[in-house]
């Protein structure tokens, strides 16, 4: 059988599939499109429509158009504004492009009709026709669009391929799936395809219902609640009681009257509950207005606690809650004594500076005690958002005060003790910097008029004391500090820990473990073992620790045995924590060539640091090892360029540089070592190596030094004289400048130690080299 060809005008059609059978009518526009058009109505008034690839290409050429398309008979013709015309069409029959005669100045094509190939199966195309009206019935119904006389026309066609065609029409398909339809010759696989894409949409089309109940169920929920709201409000007034939100208002009201808030407070708080008021209590805005009026209710704007200006009193809490720590105790008796007197200072901000553990918090509470004052606590370590400080602005969601104005709320009163905890571990990012919003808070002179984000109100701090607390001043901002009086807590010595063990410690570890104070006995040998032993550290809190573990030891102990009372000596110790920790570095017993006790400042508290010096035949190299930091290195190049200057002087070959290396080491090569206060040590170190003089075995020293070999002061001496205590030290050397810190170390210390005072290297060197 010979193929029917013919040549047709063809147009390439964007976004559009036409179907046989299907009338439908579009827009022409382009140029080439209405020259087809022109020409199919001169002959016969057919034309042929195939879909582009890409609906978005403007020229389209052979490869953009699908090879199958429609042929079509042209009904109408409608020209409208704007050079552009439309056109009703109705499909007769697929059909294929065999090859393309003609391009300009319209496409024409050769083209082959395609007939529709019948099922060899006849019961399958039956079964699948079947299928097809069904589930073309619920696609109907579930999609509303088409009108339900077309049900009726789709019945009167019996032909399955034809059938399929004008389903195909009526469906919402993307256009490389209407394209699969059309080139679908094959009835059986048609039908097919078409049942597929059917049972898609109708899955689709369920869940678009089921969302679109959910919604409208919730709609219907929210008018059905409005309405029956309405209601209830009718009825009550027709009964003449009050809704709920009436009483809410009325609440508020009697609250904002009986608080003795200032004025401008008031008047705000009058102010929103009206906002309230006209918005609705169920609003959004309604909920935000009632939290606001909340916080500005709870915050006690006129409360106060009586402050205890007993003097004696004082004294006593804070010398019952803690041993030692004289600096810190009179500035504070120093502090009620003024405020007694003048009755209007304001509340200083103290600074109290110390490692871990030494009792600054404690402090800050025994002082809250002792002034009958609320206690706060807010720690700073990691904040870094300005909003921590002065809060959320209203405009942003889940906006709340910030922890200043909280703390202000959790103290209930307005002249609490408000301790802001490890002030020297804040940070700062692109949300803004804490220690600038601080610097407000911790003014005296600024802080009565503290305005936060949240309440937009001013808040008066100036009763309130604020302490706060850092392990090291060099991470807090200059101007932020400069708003701060300092005072060191610098720890304890072996004795107070002593005396801190038997009247805190050991005390309050027995009453947490319910146990009396007479069943166990730990003796004083044994809390200084523990001391000496088992912690290296300026505060208490490591060895509290280590008294807990020895009691529940003990306590065990009691247990297994029947034992009424235990006591425990160094023995004890030994048996219930093991072999010792800790050990200090012990002086020399003879003076050595080369080797000097220095002493340094740890976290922990003080350690003697031995410096070695060691001279070997080279070519002028100076050797550091053991981890020394950038400080230390520095330290001893400085060292050694004043011993070059000076060589003659101290009886060294002043070409030394030439042939000789010197080798400098601190041991514990893998602890870390760092900071201004070897300088003499090493000098002293290398000029006794180089001269072959012997360095005294019973003196330390630590102070910094400059080219010109002058002495300069250091931090630390108390904690760094204790730790030569321990040693065995009898004698120290530290800079002149240093005299003023003498008076911080205890007389059981200084009595049994020499100091030296010094203000060069050359008097150093005079009283460290034996003759």
């Amino acid at each position: 059988m010979e193929k029917e060809l013919i040549v047709l005008p063809l147009i390439p059609l964007r976004g559009i599939t036409v179907f046989p059978y299907m009338v439908m009518h579009f827009d022409v526009g382009r140029e080439k499109s209405i020259l087809a058009l022109e020409e199919a109505m001169l002959n016969g008034q057919k034309i042929f429509l195939a879909a582009q690839k890409e609906a978005k290409v403007e020229e389209p050429e052979e490869k953009d158009i699908f090879q199958v398309g429609t042929i079509c008979n042209i009904k109408q013709i409608l020209k409208l504004p704007g050079d552009t015309v439309r056109v009703l069409v109705e499909g007769e029959n697929r059909a294929q492009i065999n090859n393309y005669t003609q391009r300009e100045p319209f496409f024409k094509a050769e083209i082959e009709k395609l007939e529709d190939i019948i099922c060899d199966e006849g019961n399958k195309c039956e079964a699948l026709l079947r299928s097809l009206r069904k589930a073309f019935d619920e696609y109907m119904k579930l999609s509303g669009n088409i009108p339900s006389e077309t049900l009726v026309s789709i019945d009167d066609v019996e032909s399955p391929g034809r059938f399929a065609d004008v389903i195909s029409s009526y469906l919402i398909l993307k256009g490389d799936k209407k394209q699969d339809l059309l080139e679908a010759y094959l009835i059986e696989e048609r039908l097919e395809k078409l049942l597929v894409f059917l049972n898609n949409e109708i899955d689709v089309l369920k869940i678009e219902r089921k969302i679109g109940t959910k919604v409208k169920n919730k709609i219907d929920k929210v008018q059905k609640e409005y309405y029956l709201r309405e209601q209830l409000k009718a009825i009550q007034e027709e009964l003449g009681e009050d809704d709920e939100d009436k009483k809410e208002i009325a609440r508020y009201k009697t609250k904002i009257n009986k608080a003795k808030l200032p004025k401008p407070v008031k008047e705000k708080a009058l102010y929103e509950l009206d906002r309230l008021k006209n918005s609705g209590s169920y609003s959004a805005e309604g909920g935000v207005i009632r939290t606001y009026l909340d916080w500005i209710l709870d915050l006690p704007w006129n409360a106060e606690t009586e402050e205890n200006l007993d003097i004696k009193r004082a004294r006593e809490v804070l010398e019952k809650e803690h041993y030692g720590l004289e600096d810190v105790k009179n500035r504070i008796i120093e502090f009620l004594a003024v405020k007694k007197m003048s009755n209007s200072l304001k509340g200083p901000i103290l600074c109290l500076v110390g490692p871990p553990g030494v009792g600054k918090t404690s402090i800050a509470k025994s002082i809250a005690h002792a002034l009958n004052r609320n206690f706060v606590r807010m720690s700073l370590g990691g904040v870094r958002d300005e909003a921590e400080i002065r809060g959320h602005r209203k405009t942003y969601v889940g906006a709340i005060p910030g922890r200043i104005i909280y703390g202000l709320k959790q103290a209930k009163s307005k002249n609490p003790l408000f301790l802001l905890d490890e002030i020297d571990k804040m940070s700062n990012d692109f949300r803004g910097d804490p220690g600038d919003a601080l610097l407000e808070v911790l003014d005296s002179e600024q802080n009565s008029t503290f305005r936060d984000h949240y309440l937009e109100l001013d808040f008066d701090l100036s009763n309130v004391l604020f302490i706060t607390t850092a392990n090291t001043l060099h991470t807090i901002p200059r101007p932020l500090m400069d708003r701060m009086e300092v005072i060191e807590v610098s720890g304890y010595t072996s004795e107070e820990k002593l005396h801190i063990a038997k009247g805190h410690l050991v005390p309050k570890k027995l009453e947490e473990h319910n146990i009396e104070e007479d069943k166990i006995q730990i003796s004083d040998p044994a809390i200084e073992f523990i001391i000496d032993g088992y912690t290296r550290e300026s505060g208490v809190r490591n060895l509290e620790r280590q008294i807990a573990s020895v009691t529940r030891k003990a306590i065990a102990e009691m247990v297994e045995k029947n034992k009424e009372k235990i006591s425990i000596n160094v023995n004890g110790i030994k048996k219930y924590l093991g072999p010792v920790v800790y050990t200090y570095e012990k002086s020399n017993k003879i003076d050595q060539i080369g080797v000097v006790m220095g002493m340094a400042w740890t976290g922990y508290g003080g350690d003697t640091l031995p410096v070695e010096v060691t001279v070997m035949a080279g070519t002028g190299r100076l050797e550091l090892t053991g981890k020394l930091g950038d400080v230390m290195k520095e330290s001893a190049r400085t060292g050694y360029s004043y011993i070059r200057s000076n060589a003659s002087t101290y009886g060294i070959e002043p070409e030394f540089y030439k042939n000789k290396d010197i080798h400098i080491h601190v041991p514990e090569g893998a602890v870390p070592k760092d900071g201004p206060s070897a300088g003499i040590t090493m000098v002293t170190a290398m000029v006794s190596a180089l001269s072959g003089k012997k360095v005294k075995h019973n003196v330390a020293m630590t102070g910094e030094v400059t080219l010109t070999g002058r002495a300069l002061p250091i931090g630390g001496l108390k904690e760094k004289t204790l730790a030569a205590f321990r040693a065995g030290i009898d004698t120290i050397i530290i800079p002149k400048e240093n005299e003023k810190d003498l008076l911080k170390i205890p007389k059981t210390i200084k009595n049994n130690i020499r100091f030296i005072l010094v203000d060069n290297v050359e008097e150093v060197l005079k009283n460290a080299l034996a003759e």
